[in-house]
């Protein structure tokens, strides 16, 4: 492998002037700025990142521990924090719990500063006495116990309130909702912006249509969707938790002979690839997913630098994308 010294000597330099280039600083004289990056392609030379990450006191990676890399939604996320790390000389590990608590303790113990520089959470089963961290961290979205962690998210409730009131203006009346969950924090506020939307229209509350669902899996939608679709008065529109939710929903009206969105108006959240390109196209809440990854990552770099300091909580947008389920074309 080429070193500094080598580049150093073809560029007909100093090792010292090539280090400022590949650094990064921006004291080096242009012709020797532009000599030296002739002689790095030349020879091919690469940092040692280990190296380099060792003097900085830094390890040069990051945790993101999520519940399912299977759900799109921590998917694309996913490789978004990627690409944000990225900007801060940071790989990302990943580690996946199944949103158990057993899968979040482990994944929690083992952060370190001997491993990561810092974390970015999605718990969904941890207890306050759990969020015991020896590196700076990050949560996104909302958790059902109040923990002394930044949080990175959009406004669920508000989310929530925008679907159902999208159902309320299109004239329905018996909206019902799929994905209560007793421990998950997003669960609950979004169940709270439904009943907002509900008593915001004047339509009552009718706990036989609010569905529970343990896991946001098509699956899941498809045997909520039965239940309601058995009941004597079944709904006329649904706003799910999640896409894969709508998606599975969808299914079963289908299989009913059901028609979405004329006897049933479907919303979904977290605009996945598949809302796009599902028969009829999803109705879903979309969550700024780029905005999200950044504004945990650049948390993480501020935490980094100054993890005594207090940081507050950042409030991504979010927007509701009307398509085929809800709105005939």
């Amino acid at each position: 492998m080429a070193t500094l010294k080598d580049v150093a000597r073809l560029a007909g330099v100093s090792v010292k002037t090539v280090s400022n280039v590949v650094n990064g600083y921006s004291f080096v004289k242009p012709d020797n700025r532009r000599r030296v990056e002739e002689a790095l392609e030349a020879t091919g030379y690469r940092p040692n990142l280990g190296a380099r990450n060792l003097r900085r006191g830094r390890t040069g990676f990051i945790a993101l521990v999520l519940p399912e890399l299977s759900i799109p939604y921590f998917a694309e996320l996913a490789g978004l924090v990627i690409a944000a790390a990225q900007e801060h000389e940071w790989n990302v590990l990943i580690e996946q719990t199944f949103g158990t608590l057993t899968g979040e303790r482990q994944a929690l113990a083992s952060l370190g500063p001997h491993l990561v520089d810092a974390a970015i959470l999605s718990p969904e089963a941890l207890h306050v006495e759990d969020f015991q961290l020896s590196v700076p961290a990050v949560m996104l979205g909302e958790h059902a116990v109040d923990v002394p962690i930044s949080r990175v998210g959009i406004d669920n409730v508000a989310a929530a309130t925008t679907a159902v009131r999208h159902l309320v203006s299109l004239g329905r009346k018996r909206i019902a909702a799929i994905g209560a969950h007793p421990h998950r924090g997003t669960a609950a506020l979004r169940l709270e912006g439904y009943r907002a939307a509900l008593a915001e229209a004047g339509l009552p509350f009718d706990s036989e249509l609010v569905v529970p669902a343990l896991n946001y899996h098509r699956a899941d939608g498809a045997a909520a969707m039965k239940a309601l679709l058995d009941l004597r008065n079944p709904p006329d529109a649904v706003f799910c938790f999640n896409d894969l939710l709508a998606v599975g929903a969808m299914r079963t009206a289908a299989e009913r002979f059901v028609r979405v969105p004329h006897d049933l108006a479907v919303v979904g959240f977290d605009n996945n690839d598949e809302s796009a390109y599902s028969s009829p196209s999803l109705t879903t809440i979309a969550p700024d997913k780029a905005a999200i990854a950044r504004a945990a990552v650049d948390l993480l770099h501020q935490r980094a630098g100054a993890p005594d300091v207090a940081l507050d909580d950042v409030q991504t947008p979010f927007s509701l994308l009307v398509r085929e389920s809800t709105v005939s074309r």
